[in-house]
């Protein structure tokens, strides 16, 4: 930590509205990974080592929640289900798990027979349409989206499961319709409700209304019922929103790792981990992540975009002479959290990174005494020059590779510390 206290080091104008704040004591995050991100058109579905192996590491960073896929889609999903209940239950994983079910018993049964199997509580997470537009689409009238809702949610409750209660498309439903579908809910035993933004269609005043709203009707029954916001990112808000949503007062967040799901996706489960540490408004352990991110692109097939925040490759690199003069500067004053905020909202420690400085058409002097020092080379004058150079005639950025063969040309071995380079038939 610099020996400057870091509200003098850096102004947040986060805060002029004054400090944000989650309006609930914590707030809780349920991972859609294995049910809505395999939804997309462009997924591969993982073996199930692999789906093992991310649901230890949502526990090992401290995710509360995980939808693990809906089991009355067909067999092969219901077996992986069983599976990885067996696992949370025999490893003892701290993380509680649900499942997706249309309101519908045929849908349930599957999850109630998983969880006696397992011998663990699996929540339902029953869905049903909300929005006039989905009415009118499936010929729907508000009597009949009642019954389904009392039946659905009386059935999932007398098998002795936790039932969250899902309106799709909430943010395109009329108020009076939510209210009478989630009371239905509430009053037939659901312990959450669940405010879907189903297509993206929210901005995050529209998050914060209908949370409020919601809020507002379920606290009044009395029940002490959760509500938790599941956003996709259609108009690329996903992330806002939940952030919104959490300042109205949702319990939990549904998110996915790098927002893979339906169409272009969901809130991204790691950008959202990243954006509540910094606020202030979590404490996790977000070393695993990146490992998490690379599992989760490997198996499905969805690349993580160089430049993508915080986990892209370009995330901590700079090849600017501007950036790297004030990065080298910091690391002389021997601040290692000076250099890793001067050019970064993000701290790459955070996620077990570091800036990486490189030498590109757009560096200047400091990249090259940067990139000499890391390799134990002294900046001699000519080749400070050769390599600037050879940077400025490139079209993009140097790799180390390049940079070592200009030190060869003159005449400096970069794998001995900087000393000459031996001529052919030296010993």
């Amino acid at each position: 930590m610099s020996g400057l206290p870091e509200a003098e080091l850096i102004h947040d104008w986060n805060l002029e509205e004054g400090t944000p704040r989650p309006a609930r004591a914590s707030v809780e995050l349920d991972d859609e990974t294995l049910r809505d991100g395999l939804q997309s058109s462009s997924v591969r579905t993982p073996a199930i080592s692999t789906k093992l192996e991310v649901l230890h590491l949502l526990a090992e960073i401290g995710v509360e929640a995980a939808d693990i896929g809906l089991p009355g889609a067909g067999a092969h999903v219901e077996r992986d289900v069983l599976r990885l209940a067996l696992e949370v239950a025999e490893q003892r994983l701290p993380i509680r798990i649900n499942c997706a079910a249309r309101t519908l018993e045929a849908d349930i049964r599957p999850i109630a027979a998983i969880s006696q199997r397992a011998g663990i509580a699996i929540e339902v997470a029953c869905f049903l349409g909300s929005s006039p537009i989905r009415q009118y689409a499936e010929g729907w009238d508000l009597e009949h989206m009642a019954r389904l809702v009392r039946e659905a949610v009386a059935f999932a409750t007398r098998e002795g499961l936790p039932v969250m209660f899902v309106t799709e498309d909430t943010t395109r439903a009329r108020p009076a319709d939510l209210r009478r579908l989630y009371l239905e809910a509430v009053g037939a035993g659901a312990r959450r409700v669940c405010i879907a933004d189903t297509v993206g269609h929210a901005t995050p005043r529209g998050a914060r209304a209908v949370v409020r709203f919601v809020r507002g009707l379920v606290d009044a029954s009395g029940a002490g019922v959760g509500v938790d916001w599941h956003g996709h990112n259609d108009r690329g808000l996903a992330l806002a929103n939940s952030i919104a949503a959490i300042e109205a007062g949702a319990d939990r967040i549904h998110a996915t790792v790098l927002g893979v799901g339906e169409r272009v996706g969901n809130c991204a489960l790691d950008q959202l981990l990243v954006n509540l540490e910094l606020l202030g408004w979590s404490r996790r352990d977000l070393g695993p992540l990146g490992r998490l991110a690379r599992l989760v692109s490997e198996a499905t097939g969805v690349p993580i975009p160089d430049g993508y925040p915080v986990l892209g490759r370009d995330a901590f690199r700079t090849q600017t002479g501007v950036h790297a003069a004030a990065i080298a500067k910091a690391r002389a004053k021997g601040d290692t959290w000076l250099a890793d905020r001067v050019y970064s909202g993000v701290p790459a420690a955070l996620v077990g990174r570091r800036q990486e400085v490189e030498i590109g058409p757009m560096s200047g002097q400091a990249n090259v005494l940067h990139w000499l020092a890391r390799h134990g080379l002294e900046p001699a004058p000519g080749l400070v020059a050769a390599i600037l150079h050879a940077a400025k005639s490139a079209a993009a950025t140097l790799d180390d590779e390049a940079v070592r063969e200009v030190c060869r040309r003159c005449g400096v071995d970069p794998g001995s510390g900087g000393q000459p380079a031996p001529h052919h038939g030296d010993p």
